[in-house]
């Protein structure tokens, strides 16, 4: 089992700046972010993988920056230029395979963290 520990979040202006990080506690393949708004699905923001790949969703290119440290398995979530339809639950994810015999087929595990409240107001 792995566990994700977030830290981060709050309420900030619209245009301001926020930092999110999430902790796991084993080497993992893959972290990154969703978010889910109110009445609404929940959606990729970004991610990162352990050779460093990152996806974004096209609603926070150029405005979020997402990177890992591999060394201590935690993933950073830099959010730059905030605008209120950014306001969510901020959670983190992460996957990673292991493999149940030496004959079985590698089985992807993933994993949630807790959540994190993003609200952008002024």
């Amino acid at each position: 089992q792995v566990q994700l520990v977030e830290s981060g979040g709050g309420l900030v202006q619209p245009g301001g700046s926020l930092r999110l990080s999430c902790a796991a506690s084993k080497s993992v393949s893959a972290m990154g972010w969703y978010r889910q708004a109110p009445g609404k699905q929940r959606e990729l923001v970004a991610s990162i993988t352990s050779a460093d790949v990152t996806n974004y969703a096209d609603s926070v290119k150029g405005r979020f920056t997402i990177s890992g440290d591999n060394a201590k398995s935690t993933v950073y979530l830099q959010m730059n230029s905030l605008k209120p339809e950014d306001t969510a639950s901020y959670y983190c994810h992460a996957y990673r395979y292991t493999q149940p015999c030496i004959d079985c087929p590698a089985v992807r595990n993933e994993y949630w963290g807790q959540g994190t409240q993003v609200t952008v107001s002024s």
